[in-house]
């Protein structure tokens, strides 16, 4: 599933699906317990959809919306060393 697709579900739908996810992944691991499971891709897959759905709960919880389009914050000014702070009290001097 999509991220975007995941992002137009609200909180108590992404929920049962992590739900949903996590007994996938239950009966994947029994599964490649008894040596059955021939595609061990799903596993991941399951995991990685179990970690996204969580994140956009947060996200969703915390009132964030994150835009592709958003620009990116300007990075703050560097951080003065001790070193930075001696040169620039010799050349004031």
């Amino acid at each position: 599933m999509k991220t975007q697709e995941l992002r137009e579900k609200t909180i108590d739908e992404l929920q049962e699906l992590i739900i949903d996810s996590k007994k996938q992944l239950f009966e994947l691991r029994l599964q490649k317990s008894l040596n059955k499971l021939e595609d061990t891709s799903k596993m991941n897959k399951a995991r990685k959809l179990v970690a996204k759905a969580k994140t956009l709960i947060n996200e969703k919880k915390k009132n964030i919306n994150i835009k592709a389009d958003a620009p990116a914050p300007e990075p703050s000014a560097p951080k003065k060393t001790k070193t930075t702070k001696k040169k620039e009290a010799v050349k004031n001097a």
